[in-house]
């Protein structure tokens, strides 16, 4: 007998649909799984088997071919045992006719019939509802998860038993409802900006990122309290909207150790260590998974010792810090990820880390010094707008009084945004100036006439680049936005080109290099 249930392999951050079709035949017994099932999969049919017999079912000793549809996309992961154990029941009879129909199921067993939970649960809540499905059938674990979009019947099971008694009508199993913003694996409470002492400047351009959007680099010798302002940016960012939070469940679940209690509503925060391969941080595996870029998207991606990554990894940045999205190809797939993150980056001077230091003598030769720099290419920094000094604090600052809140922070962050989403709504998915076309910032951004002649004098005086160029305005036009200006002044101007002139490129033309 030939029986059809309806399961899901992941895809990217997606999920597709999968026919499970099982047929049975009289012959040896034996169990063949085709249709490009990775190793987890193939490993099914004996978890299948003995969750089966676990149940109380012995079913006859038969051939069974198990087919994957399409045949021509490779499934991996856990979440097709329990849609291949409710073909296999119906196959044999076990099930009622037509009880599998329009009903999705995914989940994998345990060899005592337990469902495990799964990732990625969102993204088949969301599969679900476009396939139209009646119900979803899952582990208990991710219903909170799944039930978060609302409209579908999510259907809660801890064990394969309880879906067997709920699919012959002995049990009744009641939907879950929608549930609303949930756990967000990010450290809670949110560190406060006003425990960061001194650092004015490097305040400022914190807040000025956040309004717009924009990359930093921080510079600065150790203890200067990099890291401090870096994980402070969330904090500073405007809320999650409910598509984006959608959008970040999703991603998330697909790393998170245990299923998200919900939707996550604050924004990601990524700090993958300096000996993260290129794969791991933009994505890869012979079906491609996200990356670290991909799980900060929406978020913040930061990257503590900048120039002791990978060369290839730090190179691998370039087209997702200008397009937002990542495509990863590989001989099975190809896949295109979200990645619209905001890239904090933070280095030394110097490989010592004291160039500069009042306090402490630098024991770099000029030629270290260059070699450190370099290991951070010229096109990558050009896609960095602020580049910002972190000095050492001096004794009085170190003892002064914290600076502003969070919170106040926060406010003047929001109506920046507030502004920008007027302005750039109608043409751009992310309305803030970052995200701002060549074509955008000429018709959107208006200077002042000696605004205009400030920039000119700059792009010669600096030797800008035509991008570098076009991100000064893009940060003005933040500075403006914070100060409540329609058109950009020379002050703007000003402030904007003083974050690519007072650190420059390391080891470059521009560099505050004193020796």
């Amino acid at each position: 007998m030939l029986a059809h249930a309806t399961g899901v392999t992941p895809w990217g951050i997606e999920a597709r649909p999968v026919d499970v079709e099982v047929d049975v035949r009289n012959g040896l017994p034996q169990t063949h799984i085709v249709g490009l099932p990775d190793a987890a999969i193939r490993e099914s049919r004996e978890r299948v088997r003995s969750a089966i017999r676990n149940c109380g079912i012995e079913l006859p000793q038969q051939t069974v071919t198990i087919n994957l549809a399409p045949a021509d996309i490779p499934k991996a992961g856990n979440h097709l045992d329990l849609p291949i154990a409710l073909g296999l029941l119906a196959a044999f009879k076990q099930l009622p006719p037509g009880s599998l129909e329009g009903l999705v199921a995914c989940g994998e067993l345990g060899l005592d019939g337990t469902l495990r939970p799964i990732r990625g649960s969102l993204a088949i809540a969301e599969l679900a509802q476009r396939l139209e499905a009646r119900g979803l059938l899952l582990p208990s674990p991710n219903r909170s998860e799944a039930a978060a979009l609302g409209g579908l019947p999510v259907l809660p099971v801890r064990s394969l038993a309880e879906g067997i008694e709920h699919l012959v009508g002995l049990r009744e199993i009641r939907p879950t409802r929608t549930s609303g913003p949930g756990s967000c694996p990010a450290v809670d409470p949110v560190p406060d900006l006003a425990d960061v002492r001194g650092q004015g400047v490097a305040k400022r351009a914190l807040e000025i990122a956040a309004a717009g959007g924009h990359n930093v680099l921080f510079v600065g010798p150790p203890g200067s309290g990099k890291t401090m302002l870096a994980r402070r940016l969330p904090g500073i960012l405007p809320p999650l909207t409910k598509s984006e939070s959608v959008e970040v469940t999703k991603i998330q679940s697909l790393a998170a150790p245990r299923p998200p209690d919900g939707l996550i509503v604050r924004r990601p925060f990524r700090a993958p260590h300096a000996g993260v391969s290129a794969p791991a941080l933009v994505g890869g595996g012979s079906v491609p998974r996200p990356g670290e870029i991909t799980l900060a998207h929406l978020g913040v991606l930061f990257l503590d010792e900048f120039p002791e990554f990978r060369r290839d990894a730090l190179e691998s940045l370039r087209q997702p810090l200008e397009e937002g999205r990542i495509t990863v190809v590989r001989a099975r797939a190809r896949i295109t990820f979200p990645a619209r993150f905001m890239l904090l980056a933070a280095m030394n001077p110097c490989r010592c880390g004291f160039l500069g230091d009042d306090r402490n003598e630098c024991q770099c030769s000029p030629a270290e010094i260059e070699r450190y720099r370099n290991r951070v290419s010229g096109p990558l920094l050009d896609r960095i707008d602020l580049h910002v000094e972190v000095p050492a604090l001096k004794l009085a600052e170190y003892k002064s009084q914290g600076g502003e809140s969070t919170e106040q922070v926060r406010q003047r962050v929001l109506t920046a945004r507030s502004a920008q989403e007027q302005r750039l709504a109608p043409e751009l998915v992310a309305p803030i100036n970052s995200a701002m076309t060549t074509d955008l910032v000429r018709r959107r951004v208006e200077l002042e006439p000696a605004a205009q002649e400030l920039l000119d004098s700059a792009f010669d005086r600096l030797g800008l680049s035509a991008r570098a160029a076009t991100r000064i305005l893009k940060v003005a036009r933040t500075i403006a936005d914070l100060a409540g200006n329609r058109r950009l002044a020379p002050s703007n101007i000003a402030e904007a080109v003083q974050y690519r002139s007072l650190v420059g490129q390391p080891g470059r033309r521009g560099s505050s290099d004193p020796r």
